[in-house]
């Protein structure tokens, strides 16, 4: 055999390793979110209890319903094409906020919100996707 061909025996093992071990990495849970005046965004919930209260929304139960998290610019992390995403870590669901992180995803990406948070008072859940 030559070498070249030994090469490439390796590199296509190597290959079809890293694509089975990233096809067991867990898919993350993502929410997407509808607000007033048609425009979406997406949230990736990290924990069961983000999960469950998610789930709980979709379903249409009487739960906090204002997802309230930090702002991470120039990173669209799940939420692309938007250049922000919500920093999962931060991510909760609130009654009532206050109204400075109020807004639209486009008021977040042209900087109208100026606050560290975006807290969007018409969001409505309208997909789960990752389960």
């Amino acid at each position: 055999m030559s070498k070249l061909y030994i090469i490439g025996a390796v590199v296509v093992a190597a290959i079809a390793i890293a694509l089975t071990v990233l096809a067991s990495l867990p898919r993350p849970v993502v929410a997407t979110f509808e607000v007033a005046g048609g425009e979406t965004y997406k949230i990736e919930l990290a924990t069961p209890e983000l999960i469950g209260h998610a789930e709980a929304l979709l379903a249409g139960e009487d739960v906090a319903a204002i997802p309230l998290g930090t702002v991470v610019r120039d990173d669209p992390g799940p939420n692309g094409p938007w250049s922000w995403h919500i920093d999962p870590e931060t991510l909760e669901f609130a009654d009532q906020t206050i109204e400075v992180c109020d807004g639209l995803p486009s008021y977040v990406e042209d900087r109208t919100v100026t606050s560290e948070q975006f807290c969007p008072w018409s969001a409505e859940i309208v997909a789960i996707d990752g389960l």
